[in-house]
Order: C-alpha cells, then sequence, then structure tokens
C-alpha cells in the first residue's frame, strides 16, 4: 500500500493511495494503521487502480501534456491584447505668476 504525500505531484494521480500532509505526524501515523490493516482485496484494487494509470501515462505522455498546456497559456497571453488607455487629459498649466486666484 502506498502512503504518499498530498504536496506530491504524483498525487494527482495516484490518487488511489492514501496521500497524507507530511507535517501531521498523528495523521501520518492514522493512514500507516491504515495501511497495515487494509485487507488484501482493497490494497490489490488500488495498486491495480494506480499500475493501470502509471502504464497509460508515461514521462513522455506527461511531458507532451506539458508542453501542450505551456503553449496554450502562451497562445492565451498572445491572443489577448493589452487594454489600450487613453492619456489622462492634462490641465491647463498655468504660471506661478498669474495674478488671478480661484475660490
Amino acid at each position: 500500500m502506498l502512503v504518499l504525500s498530498k504536496f506530491a505531484g504524483a498525487a494527482n494521480e495516484l490518487d488511489t493511495a492514501l496521500l497524507v500532509n507530511p507535517h501531521d505526524i498523528d495523521g501520518m501515523a492514522r493512514a500507516i494503521a491504515t495501511a497495515l490493516s487494509m485487507p488484501l482485496t482493497e490494497r490489490r484494487m488500488r495498486w491495480e487502480v494506480m499500475m493501470t494509470k502509471l502504464r497509460a501515462h508515461t514521462i513522455q505522455h506527461w511531458f507532451a501534456e506539458f508542453v501542450d498546456a505551456l503553449q496554450e497559456t502562451h497562445l492565451d497571453k498572445d491572443a489577448r491584447e493589452p487594454p489600450v488607455t487613453e492619456p489622462p487629459s492634462l490641465w491647463p498649466v498655468r504660471s506661478a505668476n498669474v495674478s488671478s486666484r480661484y475660490h
């Protein structure tokens, strides 16, 4: 039985493992106890599900998906045009020597 940190990247793929927070010592102990007492049929079922995912998603498959996601992000960024902002209108500039005052 696989006990895996929920912070590991593999946790997304290997979701039938017992996922734990490695900073939670009591939670880790409970997960290990669960793994040790788990019936053989459940352990085999979980193992088979994980192995099926691992066999289907090789490193080449993961790499191709990763590169595709990067390209989509890049294309999305290029498709968005930056907003056109008008320059702020400038107040008329008066010299400091103007005798009229505003109230």
